[in-house]
């Protein structure tokens, strides 16, 4: 890869100081090992910065790449509706080549809108067609399978055994883990707990700890949900999940909205992380998940934008916005203010993958996964004396991100994504959909 200098940049470190710095950052091979004033030196590759906007890549910690293609085929309908009156049929339908597409069509999305890491759950099957793709794509990327051995309306295209779904994915895992260099990495995905069973559950506990990945999974996005879990397990979600054991620092719970004080507890006392998606939870009208408080609590918390047919979009300005505009109506206007949504952002999507060492902030040393920003326009001005957080937050669009950097490598520049193929991606997305339509 050789060397890359980001010339004359404005760059937004996210650093523990919040330092905002006007200078140069000089990348060696994949990571950060100078930034200053006018560094010297002959780069292999000079971006001209020009005062654009340097920050790290944001880090999303939801998503679902399979689902991009289901975008406005499940519009208004709660969750439980939702999954078996659209999503799972359609995840049923799935072929290898529309999944491809699907992770393809979402990737380029979530690239040009300045996202450099996301945590994916796939669906049942083919999901190894998603991993070709993120590998293609040059994204940053943890996931996984979706794994559902249980429940009722699951369609016959999703059901499996627990023994096919643990050994799938330890085939998965086994295959991807590490793969590209380290970009992609591997993690176990029990969908929720309506749709597993105890024995799939704390194998996956096992299994998660003899590899050292990741768990993720859904709890308390929704009262329909828990009241189904209740009914089954005798406790709610998060209270199960700690009684078999599987509450720990490696677990990562997608919305979290509708915790008791005991989950909360149980959250902050076992090192539990939680990813908030507030376009998903607003559009299937799920609630709003108590951020601020978990935060307060010491609670690592991270932004994803979950699926497009539960948002439409994979865009993290918006749930940066939305993330600090909901609390604000419920908890007071100081609830949430932009720079501690700009760390969620960034460092704290890195802290819930375990990784603030080595993303989520414009450090020497660290991955270069970056952001360039061109906020030379109306909707951005004044710039005087500035508050960045302020500016990125609640007045940049993606449509002012300009060049992105992924693991030292340009994989978009000039608002042109260069790892994807719009002009195929495309037309190929109608045409997957039109065929998985027709499986239906």
């Amino acid at each position: 890869m050789g060397t890359t200098l980001f010339r004359d940049a404005v760059i937004v470190t996210m650093n523990a100081r919040c330092e905002v710095l006007r200078g140069d950052v000089w990348i060696e091979n994949n990571r950060i090992s100078r930034i200053g004033a006018r560094l010297a030196g002959s780069a292999d590759r000079i971006i001209e910065a020009g005062g654009k906007t340097l920050l790290p890549g944001f880090v999303q910690t939801h998503v679902h790449l399979c689902q991009t293609l289901f975008r406005g085929r499940a519009d208004d309908l709660e969750l439980i509706d939702w999954l078996r009156r659209r999503i799972w049929p359609m995840e049923a339908a799935h072929d290898e080549e529309s999944v491809y597409i699907s992770a393809m069509l979402g990737l380029g999305e979530l690239i040009r809108s300045g996202t450099t890491t996301i945590l994916d759950m796939e669906t049942v099957n083919h999901a190894e067609a998603a991993f070709r793709a993120i590998e293609e794509s040059g994204m940053r990327a943890f996931s996984g399978k979706v794994m559902m051995d249980h429940g009722d309306e699951v369609p016959d295209g999703l059901r499996e055994t627990t023994e096919d779904s643990i050994r799938r994915s330890i085939e998965l895992l086994e295959a991807w883990h590490g793969a590209a260099g380290g970009r992609i990495r591997y993690a176990f995905c029990p969908r929720f707990v309506v749709s597993c069973t105890e024995e799939l559950l704390t194998r996956v506990r096992d299994l998660a700890a003899h590899y050292g990945v990741h768990v993720h999974t859904h709890a308390a996005e929704n009262q329909g949900e828990i009241a189904l879990v209740e009914a089954e397990r005798g406790m709610r979600n998060v209270v199960y999940l700690d009684r078999i054991g599987l509450a720990r620092p490696n677990l990562i719970l997608a919305h979290s909205i509708w915790l008791s004080d005991e989950e909360k507890r149980i959250i902050r006392e076992r090192g539990v992380k939680v990813t908030h998606c507030p376009g998903s939870n607003l559009k299937l009208a799920s609630g709003i998940a108590e951020i601020p408080a978990l935060l307060e609590a010491g609670v690592k918390v991270g932004l994803g934008a979950d699926g497009a047919p539960c948002n439409n979009n994979l865009d993290m300005f918006q749930e940066m916005r939305l993330s600090a505009f909901i609390q604000k109506v419920k908890c007071g206007p100081t609830s949430m203010n932009a720079a501690s949504v700009l760390r969620m952002a960034t460092m704290g999507g890195a802290e819930v993958l375990g990784m603030e060492n080595e993303i989520g902030s414009v450090e020497v040393g660290k991955l270069a996964d970056l952001q360039l920003l061109d906020l030379e326009d109306f909707h951005v001005y004044p710039s005087f004396d500035a508050d960045w957080a302020s500016r990125v937050v609640y007045a940049a669009t993606r449509g002012d991100v300009d060049t992105v950097m992924i693991d030292g490598k340009i994989v978009m520049e000039g608002k042109v994504v260069r790892t994807i193929d719009k002009s195929r991606v495309l037309p190929a997305s109608d045409a997957a959909l039109r065929r998985l339509l027709a499986r239906l």
